[in-house]
């Protein structure tokens, strides 16, 4: 199904769908009238000799100093060439894909002020599949992701390089062989395309796509050690959590309760204590706190997806711009320094359960480590060193970027974002949770095993997918291999998709 472009309908799962399903783009009808609306209203301005800052004058600190007429037919070029200054390895595909077509959509508004040619030649790179090499470092989240867009932006004059048909080639010939047309950059056009938080605000919405199937998952690995651990069910009662009110605890508790329905647990047929420890009755609160983090951080994501990020802004019923900061990445940034967060927590949490899992002071009767052969085997000791220095890892990267402000050019650009930088960490957070809840899974199928008792749908189909990748761990064995396969399983997602095919839905 094509993705229609119109300026304010785009969501989150639309940038997955572009990014990483490479799902076909249009744009309105109507966009592009109000885009060729806001282009006639600049050159009129252009030829009445109007200052405005970027088109006919310099950026930055150089904002003061205006451009003749031969200057400003240059000075876009040399804008993406001077703002392309990344450094280091390349951006995944899918995030600039989806940086792409997030400045399509703030083009749809039609206040950027670029040639129509400009936006359609996006929506063809995203169509026949061209995507620009892209540093993913460079960018301070302010005056937009600079140096990343003007990677993009290269394309536009035949320049860069572009990966097209799984080769990187120069950027002309990546366009050529694509069939799309070098259009080049005149006033304003250059600009248009860089001055925004777009790749950050890519890299954020397919976070959030992620982190959501991941916290999901963090209940089923919840609820399968807390069946294995004969924890008190009482807690997870949808009541208690709505009189309190936070929604995320409610869906919490009411996933958990959907995981071991019909099993003996919930039926209340094993004997358990009146009071578990925190890691165990706590957990839809602090799942649920997740939640909330990550809804909140939806909400202004897309707000940003669908608003005009950009400087100057062009207002053609009212004759009039305006230059100022919606460029500027805070508003993304700091609640996704909260989103990475969150996760850091949930993971937390899961490490505390398999220390329960693994400890025989605390695991109800289960075998110390979960091992048959306690001495002469180790169980599953190993793997929680690995979850723990994941873990510490996570704690590093969860200290917030949005805070962490240097000023640049010369102090006009005294206050920036950083949310590049939280964008980055939190790939890297979260990929450290696949691990830890991988290992979760791991053990919690593990005491499963040492269990007679019936469990609940869900979480009986998902110790079954487990089993397909990882055996019981009858005597020791190189674990690594296992640890993999479950990050990697947690990753794809398989568990989930497969529980919510027995019980439904998890949201």
């Amino acid at each position: 199904m094509t993705v229609i472009i119109t300026g304010n309908r785009l969501t989150i799962e639309d940038v997955v769908k572009v990014a990483r399903h490479h799902e076909k783009v249009k744009i309105h009808p109507d966009s592009l009238e109000r885009i060729k609306a806001c282009r006639l209203m600049l050159e009129k301005k252009i030829e009445a000799r109007e200052i405005m800052y970027g088109v006919n004058t310099g950026i930055g600190e150089f904002s003061e100093i205006v451009l003749n007429d031969k200057q400003i037919k240059d000075f876009q070029k040399y804008l993406i060439y001077n703002h392309a200054a990344g450094i280091g390895d390349p951006a995944p595909i899918e995030y600039v894909r989806g940086a792409m077509l997030s400045r399509i959509n703030v083009h749809a508004h039609g206040n950027s002020g670029c040639r129509p040619e400009i936006t359609k030649t996006l929506v063809k790179m995203l169509n026949k599949r061209v995507t620009p090499f892209v540093c993913q470092k460079g960018s301070v989240g302010a005056c937009g992701d600079l140096a990343p867009m003007s990677q993009i932006a290269l394309l536009m004059i035949g320049e860069g390089e572009a990966y097209y048909k799984g080769k990187l080639l120069k950027g002309k010939v990546a366009m050529d062989k694509a069939g799309i047309p070098i259009v080049g950059l005149k006033a304003r056009d250059g600009l248009s395309i860089i001055n925004g938080s777009n790749l950050l605000t890519s890299m954020s919405a397919i976070f959030l796509y992620d982190a959501n199937n991941w916290l999901k998952q963090a209940e089923i690995a919840a609820a399968m050690s807390l069946e294995a651990l004969k924890a008190n069910m009482r807690p997870y009662t949808a009541k208690l959590h709505e009189s309190r009110g936070f929604k995320g605890a409610i869906r919490s508790s009411m996933a958990i309760q959907k995981l071991i329905d019909g099993g003996d647990l919930k039926e209340e047929n094993i004997k358990c204590k009146v009071q578990d420890a925190y890691s165990m009755r706590s957990t839809p609160q602090v799942i649920g706190a997740a939640h909330d983090a990550v809804e909140y951080a939806c909400s202004q994501v897309e707000i940003e997806l669908n608003g005009v990020g950009d400087n100057p802004i062009f207002y053609p019923k009212e004759d009039l711009q305006l230059s100022g900061a919606n460029f500027q990445g805070t508003p993304v940034s700091l609640p996704m320094d909260m989103a990475g967060i969150a996760i850091t927590i949930v993971s937390v949490m899961s490490e505390r359960r398999l220390n329960r899992l693994n400890n025989p002071a605390l695991n109800v009767g289960l075998p110390a480590f979960l091992t048959k052969g306690a001495g002469m085997f180790s169980g599953l000791m190993l793997s929680q060193y690995t979850a723990d220095m994941q873990i510490v890892e996570q704690r590093i990267l969860s200290a917030p970027a949005s805070i962490q402000s240097i000023p640049a050019a010369a102090d006009q650009e005294d206050f920036v974002s950083m949310g590049m930088n939280t964008a980055i960490k939190n790939f890297q957070i979260l990929d450290n949770a696949y691990g830890i809840l991988g290992i979760e899974f791991m053990a919690a199928a593990q005491a499963l095993d040492f269990r007679n008792y019936k469990f609940g749908k869900g979480v009986t189909k998902a110790k079954e997918i487990i089993r397909k990748y990882v055996k019981f761990l009858d005597v020791d064995r190189p674990l690594y291999p296992d640890h993999t396969r479950m990050k990697e399983l947690v990753k794809s997602c398989e568990i989930l998709t497969e529980v919510e095919k027995t019980v439904g839905t998890l949201e």
